[in-house]
């Protein structure tokens, strides 16, 4: 399996490098995207990553933007982290880590993976194991929510 370097940020270099090591054509856009999510740990979604991409760097379509990161998504470079139904942020950190959601002001955080566990029996059919666990916690302020007589 390919290793990402989560050394925070990457050099344009290093980031074509990556590229070519996950099996994927590093043209002029691809690493334009990587280089802007490999600056940091960081989560974005598709619309932020053309914004920022498009400033930073040069112009690319939106088309290009969604293609390339499914294609990372796919390729295990970024993971996707569903919010809401219609909320989809791309996580640069793939390390073992799980979220939290907070609907208020819509920040995605970082738990480490270490800090939860599961316990008990989680009723898996027989002959399979877990492979890996994407947990979300969405949490809102107690002032935010209206109360029910």
């Amino acid at each position: 399996m390919n290793q990402r370097n989560d050394n925070f940020p990457l050099e344009r270099s290093q980031v074509r490098a990556m590229l070519e090591r996950f099996g994927i054509q590093p043209t002029q856009q691809r690493v334009d995207i990587a280089h802007l999510l490999f600056q940091r740990p960081q989560h974005l979604s598709a619309d932020q990553v053309l914004a920022q991409v498009n400033t930073a760097y040069r112009h690319v379509s939106k088309a290009t933007v969604y293609n390339t990161l499914g294609l990372f998504v796919r390729h295990g470079l970024i993971n996707e982290v569903l919010t809401a139904p219609d909320r989809t942020l791309y996580d640069s950190n793939t390390s073992a880590h799980h979220h939290v959601y907070n609907l208020d002001t819509g920040e995605l955080s970082d738990i480490p993976a270490g800090r939860l566990a599961i316990q008990g029996d989680l009723g898996l059919p027989e002959g399979t194991e877990i492979e890996g666990m994407d947990l979300v916690i969405r949490i809102r302020s107690r002032h935010s929510q209206t109360t029910k007589p």
